[in-house]
């Protein structure tokens, strides 16, 4: 189980670095979006499902919902000039 701990926890600080690095917009919010589930993952692992439960939702669902409406209304998504004609 430690093993496993250590993994998801490497995957965890790469995951932040890699964020932080990517030049792309939405590269960078799938990758937060791998973050939290992982993050997710780590909670539950601890023993706290309800905190799983909380980051699973609002780290996975509700941000990256809000980070991708933003990439579409700032026009940052490729194809998207053509859904507002």
């Amino acid at each position: 189980m430690i093993g496993l701990e250590l993994l998801l926890l490497s995957f965890l600080i790469f995951c932040a670095v890699a964020t932080v690095l990517c030049r792309r917009l939405v590269s960078a919010v799938i990758i937060f979006m791998s973050y939290s589930a992982v993050m997710s993952i780590l909670w539950f692992l601890l023993e706290s499902p309800d905190l799983a439960i909380t980051e699973a939702a609002v780290g996975v669902g509700v941000t990256s919902l809000l980070f991708f409406l933003t990439l579409r209304k700032i026009n940052a998504l490729k194809g998207m000039e053509r859904d507002e004609e």
